[in-house]
């Protein structure tokens, strides 16, 4: 039996935590994806900061669903060591806000190269964040993003089929593989990428790159839902919208956007006879 549940990022709602976390219980959303707070990233957020955070969640009856670090959304020849000492912080922020996951990154090529060349090297990094991850029994949720080595399904497949381990999943993200140039990512990608599912960030985008609501782009999102429907998928469904056109009225983002991109994924949901849980 399927489950989703929503969850979303709510700094794109207000740099302000409480905000945040206000307005999601308002439209019934109970899980946090955390990515900054008060303007700062989670990789910045000292003990007490962390501590703060956990007691504002736990006040309005938030739980964090994920941990949003920047982890490999970096040059991929800089330092190991530089990445190793920020996930090693986000095991600190884990511990503090009650979650085991964290969104991570593949690593950006040099300028002007083929992301393809680097696929080796992104694997060995990876296998390396990924045995520390298991040490701490932490999951890697490892997301594709434009220009990234893993931007698109054949590197993504490289990457996750070879290091093919259990504390690294996948963050399907098909807005993103829209923006990378992939026509059809739930037609093509599902066959392959689907065994590695551990969370679905839920936003849209159409060919010529414009940022949408679930439903109104070219991410195949209706599709997807069937398919992780038809296969018994119990997880959740992060709402990320980022600032994006609506028909008639302009740009949404903050707390407008929030709601707006929440109705939108419901709606895909309802008319495939689904809902969203409250809980996992």
């Amino acid at each position: 039996m399927s489950i989703f549940v929503l969850s979303a990022f709510g700094d794109e709602i207000a740099p302000e935590l409480a905000e945040q976390v206000a307005h999601l219980k308002s439209i019934g959303v109970n899980y946090l994806e955390f990515r900054s707070a008060w303007g700062k990233n989670v990789k910045d957020l000292d003990a007490d900061e962390l501590a703060r955070a956990r007691k504002i969640c736990d006040d309005h009856q938030i739980a964090v669903s994920a941990i949003g670090s920047p982890v490999g959304k970096t040059p991929i020849h800089d330092l190991l060591e530089n990445e190793v000492a920020v996930l090693q912080h986000v095991f600190k922020a884990c511990d503090a806000l009650g979650t085991r996951r964290i969104r991570i990154f593949s690593f950006y090529p040099p300028m002007d190269c083929n992301p393809a060349d680097f696929l080796a090297e992104s694997i060995e990094r990876l296998s390396h964040l990924t045995s520390l991850a298991a040490r701490e029994g932490c999951t890697l949720l490892l997301e594709n993003d434009e220009e990234l080595v893993g931007s698109t399904i054949e590197m993504l497949y490289g990457i996750l089929s070879k290091i093919n381990h259990p504390n690294l999943r996948y963050a399907w993200d098909g807005a993103n593989f829209v923006r990378s140039g992939v026509s059809n990512p739930t037609s093509d990608g599902w066959e392959k990428l689907s065994p590695f599912i551990g969370t679905v960030h839920v936003k849209d985008a159409r060919q010529d790159r414009s940022q949408r609501a679930a439903g109104d782009g070219d991410a195949q999102i209706s599709d997807l839902f069937q398919k992780l429907h038809e296969t018994d998928y119990q997880g959740f469904l992060a709402i990320e919208p980022h600032p994006y056109h609506v028909d008639g009225r302009g740009e949404l983002r903050g707390a407008e956007g929030m709601t707006y991109a929440v109705e939108a994924a419901r709606k895909l949901l309802a008319d495939l006879n689904l809902s969203d849980a409250p809980a996992l």
